[in-house]
């Protein structure tokens, strides 16, 4: 595990929220915190889903790069045009509105950012693309969510292959063209965004990864989770590297800037 020096960056990880009788908790995994501290190098910080209470602008004044977690909630279907589909869901509009916001300003800034699982569905919709609600319902589609009767080295193991893109972001971080990942969703890109890109796709079809064509920094979402394992899955590993490189030329501009100011004054 890297260690980390006093100039460390900083990255935030946007939280869920958890509602447990009257007390409303703001919580990530902490795989999601110590792949951030050990394999992209970074100081990982915790950003609660308050939705418009935390300003993108104020955020990345702190933070060098952003990771968008996986969750157990869905997004609101109203934010991509649809009506709910039938049957329970968890939703989390507090990290919807600050997901979406996150993105777009990320995007227009040069933030580095990384999608896994809810991650990917949030820059999906923030650029104006579609969501499948029931992905197992879909007409050739496999079912990509986790079988809770396994045991849990199973059941979140890899056991999805999925194809690269040739010439894409992953492509570049591997010799191999196909992957195995873990696959922990109901849910699943349908429209993609325009200025999306897909990355790779699995044996059904299903858009498994996806980079922003237009981006000035690293932009990737994966459907995966990059964090499970993450130190002896090869792919998982480079993802995560590659985000902490560019977190870490992020911060390296953002301290000359700051020293430029203070010579011109």
């Amino acid at each position: 595990m890297t260690r980390l020096s006093h100039a460390v960056p900083a990255v935030g990880i946007i939280c869920n929220l958890r509602i447990d009788g009257v007390h409303r908790q703001h919580t990530t995994g902490e795989r999601n915190a110590t792949s951030v501290l050990g394999l992209a190098g970074a100081m990982p910080l915790l950003v609660p889903a308050l939705g418009e209470l935390i300003d993108p602008d104020r955020l990345f004044g702190v933070v060098d790069g952003i990771l968008l977690t996986g969750g157990a909630s869905n997004m609101e279907p109203h934010l991509y045009g649809q009506d709910c589909a039938p049957g329970e869901d968890v939703r989390d509009p507090g990290r919807d509105s600050l997901a979406i916001a996150l993105v777009r300003r990320a995007v227009a800034l040069g933030v580095p950012l990384l999608g896994t699982c809810r991650g990917i569905q949030e820059i999906n919709v923030a650029l104006g693309g579609t969501l499948h609600q029931r992905l197992h319902e879909v007409p050739g589609r496999d079912d990509h969510r986790r079988n809770r009767e396994q045991p849990i080295e199973i059941s979140v193991g890899p056991r999805q292959r999925i194809t690269l893109r040739d010439g894409g972001i992953l492509a570049s971080l591997m010799e191999e063209g196909e992957a195995m990942v873990n696959s922990l969703h109901g849910q699943g890109i349908d429209r993609l965004a325009p200025g999306l890109e897909i990355e790779a796709v699995a044996d059904d079809g299903t858009i498994e990864a996806v980079g922003v064509r237009s981006a000035r920094s690293f932009a990737l979402g994966v459907q995966w989770h990059v964090e499970i394992d993450a130190e002896n899955q090869p792919l998982n590993r480079a993802i995560l590297e590659a985000f902490g490189r560019a977190v870490r030329e992020r911060a390296a501009e953002r301290s000359e800037g700051a020293w430029r100011a203070m010579a011109a004054e």
